[in-house]
């Protein structure tokens, strides 16, 4: 019992001690508590876990950016470098972007224009070309746009695919909310019952019944 109570007080002595001692410690007694004990955790692996988080998420963030700064092709007339109302007011936007305008503009490629097997060969440079001169289009509206207070605007020409989610079930969904919920278990002898379009699919249950013979009746 006495050699309980002396290691019971040598643990309280030690502990109130170390709680002085911090994540660094102190050269002798932060070294040998280390050597037991990590007196950073959680905040260590807690720093590595957030760096592993925003390292996986930056690129994604990165490439949005990219697409919320790209002007389309459909923001231009078919095979030409003037804009279209919707690619002036693309143009406005990114002008007038807080607290201040992106200084790069990205633009996709130029593959509105008809491919033809038989002047393949000019095919490259007449894109080239076209993206040149959309390019200085960009350019020219944005000065416009920040003539009071001027910047310079980069333009960087890419082929990013088109970006477009299907709105049929998006669609379906909002159309179906109007109709309050649907789904669930209607009752004994249906199993499941689909939700949505889709028809109802049930699955019959199987009763026994056990019946016991009686004398006297």
């Amino acid at each position: 019992m006495n050699g309980f109570v002396r290691k019971a007080a040598a643990v309280a002595v030690v502990a109130g001690g170390l709680g002085s001692v911090g994540c660094a410690g102190g050269p002798s007694l932060g070294d040998r508590y280390r050597n037991f004990v990590d007196p950073c955790y959680p905040e260590r692996y807690s720093a590595v876990a957030r760096q592993e988080v925003l390292a996986a998420f930056g690129p994604q963030v990165m490439n949005g950016q990219v697409l919320e700064l790209t002007v389309w092709n459909y923001h231009f007339e078919p095979g030409s470098d003037k804009l279209t109302p919707a690619g002036l007011e693309k143009l406005d936007s990114l002008a007038r972007k807080r607290p201040n305008p992106d200084p790069r503009v990205f633009l996709q490629t130029a593959r509105d224009l008809p491919y033809t097997p038989d002047a393949a060969d000019a095919f490259a440079a007449k894109r080239q070309d076209l993206d040149t001169r959309r390019a200085l289009a960009v350019q020219k509206y944005l000065a416009v746009q920040t003539a009071r207070h001027p910047m310079a605007f980069e333009v960087a020409v890419h082929d990013p695919a088109d970006v477009g989610l299907n709105a049929q079930a998006a669609g379906n969904s909002f159309r179906g909310q109007l109709l309050g919920y649907r789904g669930g278990i209607s009752g004994a002898g249906v199993g499941a019952q689909a939700t949505g379009g889709g028809a109802a699919t049930s699955t019959p249950t199987t009763t026994t019944t056990s019946s016991s013979s009686s004398t006297g009746r």
